[in-house]
C-alpha cells in the first residue's frame, strides 16, 4: 500500500514539473507608441507638450494564468511648452519611462481569439534635455509616475500575439529644475500603442 502511494505521488510530482517546465511563463514585447500629454497650469504658468511617438519594450512573468508581473522601458522625444507674463519658452527633451506594474487578465467566455487584461503600477520618467535647449540651466529631472491602463492579446500562433494597448501616466509637470519653470501641478499622459508579444 504504501509503495503504490510513494509511486503515486512520485508520478504526480514528475508530471506536475514536466508540465510547469512546458509551460512559456515569460513574454517580451516591442510597441510603437503614441505620446499624449494634457496641459497644466499652476502658479501662473502653463505648461504643455507636443505630442510624439516613441517606442515601450517590456518583460512580462505569468505568475498564474490571472496574474502577472511586468517591467517596461520606453522612450519618447518633444519639446516641453511653458507660457507666462514674462513670455514662452520651451525645452526640448528625451523622456525615458521605467515602469513596473501587475497585469491583471480578465476571464472572456466566447472570446477564444482575444485575450483582455488590466494593469496597475508605478515608475519613473527621466526628463533629458537636449544639446539644443536654448534655456540655461537646465537640467535632467525624474519624476515619479502611478500607471494604469488594459489592452488585449490577439494570438497568431502559440508563441506570438498582436498585442494593442492603452496606457494612462500620472506624474508632476517637469520644470528641469528651474523655478522659473515651476508650475506645482500634477498632469496626464495617455499613450496608446500596438505591437508585438513573444512569449517563451
Amino acid at each position: 500500500m504504501w509503495r503504490n502511494t510513494i509511486l503515486s505521488v512520485v508520478t504526480i510530482s514528475l508530471l506536475t514539473a514536466v508540465a510547469i517546465a512546458q509551460e512559456s511563463r515569460s513574454e517580451i514585447s516591442v510597441q510603437g507608441t503614441g505620446y499624449f500629454t494634457k496641459d497644466s497650469t499652476g502658479q501662473g504658468i502653463r505648461q504643455r507638450a507636443t505630442d510624439t511617438g516613441g517606442f515601450v519594450v517590456g518583460y512580462r512573468y505569468n505568475l498564474n494564468h490571472w496574474l502577472a508581473a511586468e517591467t517596461n522601458y520606453g522612450f519618447v522625444r518633444n519639446t516641453q511648452e511653458y507660457s507666462s507674463s514674462l513670455g514662452t519658452s520651451g525645452i526640448q527633451s528625451d523622456v525615458h519611462q521605467f515602469t513596473g506594474d501587475l497585469v491583471f487578465k480578465l476571464p472572456h467566455p466566447g472570446l477564444h481569439r482575444v485575450n483582455p487584461y488590466l494593469l496597475a503600477g508605478g515608475g519613473a520618467l527621466l526628463f533629458n534635455p537636449r544639446d539644443n535647449s536654448l534655456l540655461a540651466g537646465a537640467g535632467t529631472q525624474a519624476r515619479g509616475t502611478f500607471v494604469y491602463g488594459g489592452g488585449a492579446d490577439f494570438p497568431l500562433s502559440r508563441h506570438f500575439s498582436l498585442r494593442g494597448e492603452y496606457r494612462g501616466l500620472v506624474y508632476k509637470s517637469p520644470d528641469f529644475g528651474l523655478t522659473s519653470l515651476n508650475n506645482d501641478a500634477v498632469t496626464h499622459t495617455a499613450q496608446p500603442s500596438a505591437g508585438i508579444a513573444f512569449r517563451f
